[in-house]
């Protein structure tokens, strides 16, 4: 069978992911038939999401992987997952920030999606405990030149996690001594009962202190997110005053956050300006 070369890698695997996920499985005759693909390539794709451990490999196929409260995939890990989901995200969060003000982004694959957009927005202060999203910045000013109104970065000093976020005592003393007009917050999970939450420990304490010093909390995270209860929350539903997400987000879900949100932004949707709730 001749490969679809109108299909991408990402979009294979990223297509792939959805199926096992929405039905706890699947097979690789399935895949090579739905995909119009080899079972090699079908065969190499399940090694990739194995090995970003968003897949455990089976006999004949793969099924999803059950996680533990505590384990905190690597940022490699969770880069190549909700790719479209995550861009559609950073575009509407990016349209929120206003020139000349000052911000801060948390670590995660989306705030570091969202570093790109800002690159072009002038004179902000950028607050991150997030070594990926200080290096966004960073780069853009040795490849492009100091230019007039360069983002300012603020990196907060820490210890890494598997995230490439800082956290810990330094990191906290630094954000405690700063206010900013917005965070925008990643989260490893989201729910009505546990709020916000992440299976590291020390990471929550540092996102309790970025909560606090922020006069407005946006969390952007994927429909993936909502659902998901890690080791330790930080910051209650109520304390969040937009979430951004993408139109994977079940409409049961959006209703209920309605009840704890001041306003949710639905990306790559219509009227994606959010609603005021």
């Amino acid at each position: 069978m001749s490969e679809n070369q109108n299909l991408l890698a990402e979009q294979r695997r990223a297509l792939i992911l959805d199926e096992v996920r929405r039905r706890g499985g699947v097979r690789v005759n399935e895949l090579t038939r739905r995909l119009g693909v080899s079972d090699m390539t079908v065969r190499r794709d399940l090694d990739a999401l194995a090995r970003q451990g968003a897949v455990e490999k089976v006999h004949g196929g793969a099924v999803p992987v059950a996680e533990a409260s505590t384990h905190e995939p690597g940022f490699e890990a969770k880069s190549g997952l909700e790719l479209t989901a995550k861009e559609d995200i950073a575009r509407a969060a990016a349209e929120l920030v206003a020139p000349g003000t000052a911000i801060a982004l948390s670590g995660g694959t989306t705030t570091y999606a969202l570093a790109h957009r800002l690159l072009e927005v002038p004179d902000l202060t950028v607050v991150t405990n997030s070594v990926r999203v200080a290096d966004v910045f960073h780069t853009a000013q040795r490849t492009s030149g100091q230019r007039q109104g360069a983002a300012t970065v603020v990196l907060t000093g820490g210890v890494r996690t598997p995230s490439d976020s800082l956290v810990g005592p330094v990191a906290d003393q630094a954000i405690a001594a700063l206010h900013f007009d917005v965070l925008f917050l990643g989260v490893h999970g989201i729910s009505a009962e546990a709020g916000l939450s992440t299976p590291n420990l020390a990471e929550a304490e540092t996102n309790r202190r970025l909560v606090q010093s922020a006069r407005r909390v946006v969390v952007v995270a994927d429909h993936t997110k909502w659902g998901t209860v890690g080791l330790s929350s930080f910051a209650s539903l109520e304390q969040v005053d937009t979430l951004v997400t993408d139109a994977g987000l079940p409409a049961g879900a959006r209703a209920e956050i309605s009840e704890h949100l001041r306003r949710l932004v639905v990306a790559g949707e219509a009227g994606e300006d959010g609603t005021d709730i």
